[in-house]
């Protein structure tokens, strides 16, 4: 469980900002003001989750509206044949994964509102080009950039709400920020649905019509969005300079000295060279695979349960909102109980129950096969939040938590890239392989959570004994950039 990190005494009174980020100088200052510290709070729930949230919902339906595309004749007017279908879900992965590392560091040196409306501005373009795309190669080259511009979004948002709440607030927030994507899903359906319904306007099938609508949504709510995505902490427009000064300091008393806002070459070896990141990597690899495939292959796999396409994506709709409900209970008990490791295993083995059934799907009725689809969506969405939160939770400092969360999320979409090839069109229905390396996946990514789990505690331990203090006895400017390396600096699990 978490244990409080003690503050060290400083000689300086006073705290400031700077451009690389808050000074955490906190010597004998007054206790902080309940009542005005639960305003801040809630001002900063009206203005950084909202609006992030909508923005990566319009993200996601982008990125897997190509599933509903699929059941209007997608593949037939492309003239789409065996493995099309995977290699133009695989391609976006690539930029996807290569740029999401750069595009984390150049947010933190541009505004966060200007950063992340830009990019969404051209992928709202590339996905009305999906919508005129005349062949096959167009719409691979169409997911490629896709893949591009899309990079940023997520990692940018992970960091920048985790500069906003303290560590055992930041699940709760993040999930409602995840709910709302994974609500995205229920009514892309719909959506997709009725726009398919402008078959024959202008002379464009169905199909065509959702990447077009879907993408001209985004372009206009991008080109609005730099007016109200939040900046860092130290220039928020919507916070007076008290309330700057009050979040600064809540957050610098709950991140004790652990500090890296500058990126030197020893600070480079102490993000890069980080274990954590990579265990995390694994964590979220494993359970994104699920996250894409039920995005990718609900409405097909529904559809082929006998139910037809608009059938299966109204019945995919609960499916969503069931896993929106799990998500949300599970973020609220990881908050409250301060631990994160327990719910995470609770998802892996939910999912595995789900994962099972489907693997055994030639002896079960269609309402069980179907009931199996819930277990997975519920048991992949309390695990795949809490594997994102759980890291940044512990890592300290701008840039580590900058690099850790672009280097998760973006290795981790190999989980995609594997999603995208294992479910072969030569092998529906009942996808052995699809299901098989899927359940495989998701207890690696057990693994990997019980893996983290046991090494924060004993890195815990080593410092309780006082084992890492001498690290305090280095040059003062890298004590003071030592991120989640300071002695001081307590983890959680």
């Amino acid at each position: 469980m978490y244990e409080k990190p003690a503050l060290s005494d400083r000689t300086s009174s006073s705290m400031s900002t700077s451009e690389d980020g808050p000074s955490h100088d906190l010597p004998h200052l007054e206790p902080i003001d309940p009542a005005a510290e639960k305003r801040l709070v809630r001002k900063c729930d009206l203005y950084v989750v909202p609006v992030l949230s909508l923005l990566y919902s319009l993200a996601f339906i982008d990125r897997i509206n190509i599933g509903n595309a699929r059941l209007q004749g997608l593949e037939k007017d492309l003239k789409m044949k065996g493995q099309d279908y995977n290699v133009a879900l695989f391609v976006f992965f690539i930029p996807y994964i290569l740029f999401e590392v750069p595009s984390n560091l150049l947010i933190r040196k541009i505004t966060p509102s200007t950063w992340l409306s830009s990019i969404m501005i051209l992928w709202g373009i590339v996905t009305v080009c999906m919508g005129v795309t005349q062949s096959y190669a167009g719409l691979v080259v169409c997911r490629f950039f896709l893949g591009l511009c899309e990079a940023g979004f997520f990692p940018g948002c992970m960091y920048l709400m985790s500069m906003y709440y303290r560590r055992y607030e930041l699940q709760w927030r993040f999930n409602l920020f995840f709910s709302a994507v994974i609500l995205a899903g229920a009514w892309s359906g719909l959506l997709a649905y009725a726009l398919a319904k402008m078959a024959g306007i202008g002379g464009y099938d169905g199909w065509r019509w959702i990447f077009i609508i879907e993408g001209l949504v985004t372009f206009v709510l991008a080109v609005v969005s730099k007016s109200f995505i939040v900046d860092w902490p130290e220039t928020a427009k919507f916070l007076s300079l008290e309330e700057r000064q009050l979040l600064i300091r809540r957050l610098s008393e709950d991140m004790a000295d652990a500090r890296m806002d500058q990126l030197d070459g020893k600070a480079r070896r102490r993000a890069f060279g980080d274990w954590k990141i990579y265990v995390g990597i694994l964590m979220y690899l494993g359970v994104n695979n699920t996250g894409y495939s039920t995005s990718f292959f609900t409405p097909t796999i529904l559809s082929q349960l006998g139910w037809t396409a608009v059938r299966a994506q109204v019945l995919s709709i609960p499916i969503y909102v069931v896993a929106a409900v799990t998500c949300l209970i599970s973020a609220l008990l990881t908050d409250r109980l301060r631990h994160r490791y327990a719910f995470a295993m609770l998802g892996v083995v939910t999912a595995s129950i789900g994962y099972i059934i489907l693997l055994a799907q030639g002896s079960v009725s269609v309402g069980v096969r179907y009931f199996a689809v819930y277990l997975v969506m519920a048991g992949g969405y309390i695990t795949q939040p809490i594997t994102l939160v759980w890291l940044s939770n512990n890592m300290g400092g701008h840039y580590k938590r900058s690099i850790s969360a672009a280097m998760q999320i973006g290795f981790g979409n190999f989980g995609g890239i594997i999603a995208s090839n294992i479910y072969l069109t030569s092998q529906k229905p009942r996808y052995p392989v699809g299901y098989g390396v899927s359940l495989a996946l998701m207890w690696m990514c057990g693994i990997a959570c019980t893996a983290l789990a046991i090494g924060l505690r004993l890195e815990n331990k080593k410092r309780e004994r006082g084992e890492r203090d001498g690290r305090l006895s280095l040059a003062k400017e890298e004590v003071e950039n030592l991120g989640d390396d300071h002695p001081t600096f307590r983890f959680t699990y």
